[in-house]
């Protein structure tokens, strides 16, 4: 049996959501081990002249706890 823990993250691109949700994996990843799964909680947007400027996800991001 596999222990899973949940952390939530925040993520943000000036590419799109997706890119916001593989930046947020890409750094999680940097200090969290054994990632199974990502969920995009929220989504939102800053905006500057008129135009979206950058992207940001709320992530909750689950990986496997080593024994």
């Amino acid at each position: 049996m596999s222990v899973l823990k949940i952390i939530e993250i925040m993520g943000e691109s000036s590419k799109g959501w997706e890119d916001a949700t593989d930046e947020a994996v890409t750094e999680a990843a940097k200090s969290v081990k054994n990632i199974r799964s990502v969920w995009v909680k929220d989504q939102s947007a800053t905006v500057k002249g008129g135009k979206i400027d950058s992207y940001r996800v709320t992530c909750k991001i689950t990986f496997a706890v080593e024994s």
